[in-house]
């Protein structure tokens, strides 16, 4: 089995770079030739060095500093804490766009939560690991949806494949240089739970396609890939004797990684996978610097295609999928709610729908499911749960009613359990899960956490007891408060970890989660996450939507059918600009006007009409504004969504109408390149 190289030193001559590892001097050398970007290997073993200082339009990322997470069944985990771009070809003048795309990836990509392992495959659950051959090569066992840095390898893939020009055919000499990343979280906690020492992990995966922020990736894409879409794995692994951090139990062996338990005791794997996704039909919010965003959902048979993709794959992967979702059914959300339901109306067969009401809500829950099992989609059940009504105040306890509703489905669903067998180094499978629970809200994140905590808690009571460590009826949290506690925090920094990424702060509700509680604080918490987010989502996350496109490939600036220098230019009417500046100059002018002391002799009303002349400034400035916040929205420059080309378009021709800003505005905008609408269609061109 070839595992990647734990380490590698970079040698830097002016027309390439070679990777080694000294660990394994008889192993071929890779080269990546300056300033082509060709990829081949070496059999030479002495490489002068040079160091250059300039950067260029191609880049080898490399790690140069990882943190040891823990050990997982034996095998070293890391996160990736630094990074370095080698720059392909040295330029003599410097490109402002070239600088941006650097800055968008080292401010909002390589600061994020990458983790990996030597020889541990970190993107599949343990369950599909089992089933693997694990005698090839990492990186072609990775799962392909959560194989982060999947694009940023590609050439290197290629390469691996198909050779060069120099060395046609397959190379396997590169696959200990292809090392698999992922984002997301990972949490491995040495612990006991009633005295028995065990080793509680939780892995949340996301998914590289159709990854990006919350208002400008929402619901499917044209291949069935679903916005904001994670698999969460909770593990306990029983009798793990290297769990530290210290040297291999039993073994020295650092390129293999084999583990073996110097004890004797059957080291046991027990895991539970959980699924998160926007809603698997055509929608989109529109922000507009309002704090309800525009919703706009497409024809549901236009998106019935894409759909069946999706699900295709959740049911090849996981069998059954219990779709439960939490969106509100009054309201804005209504409209959400009942595209799903009608997209799983239209993919199940004889749908057969029940409701449950009580005092509170007419649709407490509302169960779709197949009357026959007659093709592939009649393994989809779906479950809406009132989430916001049946919780309202503070009545947290009562989501436990979901999975009380769910209880025969999660019995029959199960969980995973392997017995770790190193001869012939891999799992025994004892026991498997046969479904997965698929869970989302409108973001995918706040109500979400919460459900997802309350089955995994569910699921590892039933784990304890089947491991004879609970009686029948007995909870850990009242068997073990020290592992409630550990349990109740590890879920809550995975709530805030996904939400970071998508939504850009952490999550919302998890006091909940901490405390199993809704309290005071939390609510005041949630209350400046939701000012942040406002924020954040229409001032600060169009950048970090164009790291997202740039780093996974969603974007190529060698593929842009536009000169770069157009892309990052702000080329909207030079008036249209200033409106936000004036108003800060005005707001600022009022302030001189009330706290500056004023001279003996000077008249006060002299002072009121330059406060009331600078306050109407102010209030038609921020009038404007509001009224055309499209304008004023941070969008992508890179993949600019379709919705903002139009919004853009009708707000300036909303303008042009006006009777005071039209004439100087059309004035201005005359002679504007085209770039930017070019730019746009090109960018709505790609999304559709």
């Amino acid at each position: 089995m070839t595992l990647p190289y734990r380490d590698i030193n970079v040698h830097v001559a002016a027309d390439s770079y070679t990777f080694t590892s000294p660990s394994s001097p008889n192993s071929p050398a890779l080269i990546v030739d300056r300033p082509t970007g060709d990829v081949r290997l070496s059999e030479a073993s002495h490489f002068p060095s040079k160091r250059v200082s300039r950067v260029s339009n191609k880049y080898v990322i490399i790690i140069t500093k990882s943190q040891p997470m823990g050990r997982l069944k034996g095998h070293m985990v890391y996160k990736i804490i630094s990074t370095e771009f080698l720059p392909m070809r040295e330029r003599q003048i410097r490109d402002p766009d070239e600088d941006q795309f650097l800055s968008l990836l080292k401010t909002y990509i390589m600061k994020g939560p990458m983790y990996f392992s030597y020889s541990l495959d970190l993107t599949n659950s343990f369950q599909r690991q089992a089933t693997m051959d694990n005698s090839s090569p990492l990186w072609m066992r990775a799962d392909d949806r959560f194989f982060w840095n999947r694009f940023v390898q590609s050439d290197l893939i290629n390469f691996r494949r198909t050779g060069n020009r120099s060395q046609p055919g397959p190379q396997p000499g590169a696959d200990p240089y292809i090392l698999p990343v992922i984002w997301g979280t990972l949490e491995i906690r040495p612990t006991t739970f009633k005295n028995t020492p065990l080793t509680l992990v939780l892995i949340t995966r996301k998914a590289r396609h159709r990854a990006g922020t919350r208002y400008f990736t929402r619901g499917l894409d044209e291949e069935g890939h679903a916005a904001n879409y994670n698999e969460t794995e909770q593990i306990v692994v029983l009798n793990d004797t290297g769990r530290g951090l210290g040297g291999y139990a039993g073994s020295t062996d650092m390129q293999s990684g084999k583990y073996r338990s110097s004890e004797g005791a059957e080291t046991q794997v027990l895991s539970y996978v959980q699924t998160r996704g926007s809603v698997p039909v055509y929608w989109a919010e529109i922000n507009a610097l309002k704090y309800t965003p525009k919703l706009q959902v497409r024809g549901i048979e236009t998106a019935l295609p894409a759909a069946k993709k999706h699900f295709d794959e959740q049911i090849r992967i996981y069998g059954d999928n219990y779709l439960v979702n939490l969106v509100n059914q009054g309201g804005r959300e209504k409209r959400i709610k009942e595209a799903y339901e009608q997209m799983v109306q239209m993919l199940v067969s004889s749908p057969s729908d029940k409701v449950k009401s009580d005092a509170i809500t007419d649709e407490k829950f509302h169960i779709i499911e197949p009357s026959s099992s007659k093709q592939e989609y009649d393994r989809l059940h779906y479950i809406y749960f009132d989430y916001h009504h049946e919780t309202k105040g503070m009545q947290m306890h009562k989501a436990m009613l979901l999975v009380e509703q769910l209880h025969d489905a999660l019995i029959k669903q199960q969980y995973f359990r392997g017995v770790d067998m190193p001869a012939n180094g891999g799992l025994e499978t004892r026991n498997f899960q046969t479904s997965v629970v698929r869970t989302n809200c409108m973001d995918s994140l706040d109500r979400t956490n919460v459900v997802q905590s309350m089955l995994a808690r569910w699921t590892l009571d039933r784990m304890f007891v089947d491991l004879g460590l609970l009686q029948r009826g007995e909870t850990f949290a009242t068997a073990d408060t020290a592992f409630e506690f550990l349990f109740r925090n590890i879920w809550a920094d995975n709530a805030d970890t996904v939400s970071k990424s998508y939504a850009g702060t952490g999550a919302m509700k998890t006091d909940i989660t901490r405390t199993g509680k809704r309290t005071k604080a939390g609510i005041l918490q949630d209350g400046n996450i939701a000012v942040t987010r406002f924020y954040l989502n229409n001032f600060r996350d169009g950048p970090r939507q164009d790291a997202f496109d740039l780093f996974l490939g969603a974007y190529e600036p060698a593929a842009a059918n536009i000169g770069s220098s157009y892309i990052f230019a702000d080329r909207r009417p030079i008036l249209i600009q200033s409106i936000p500046y004036i108003l800060a100059f005005s707001i600022f002018f009022i302030f001189v006007g009330l706290f500056t002391r004023r001279l003996p002799g000077s008249t006060v009303w002299t002072i009121r009409l330059f406060i009331l002349f600078w306050l109407v400034v102010a209030a038609w400035c921020f009038n404007f504004v509001i009224s055309h916040g499209m304008l004023y929205v941070n969008w992508p420059k890179l993949n600019p969504r379709p919705w903002a080309v139009e919004g853009y378009q009708d707000a300036i021709t909303k303008i042009h109408k006006d009777a005071l800003l039209g004439p100087f505005v059309a004035r201005h905008e005359r002679g504007l390149s085209t770039a930017r609408y070019l730019n746009a269609e090109e960018g709505k061109k790609r999304i559709e």
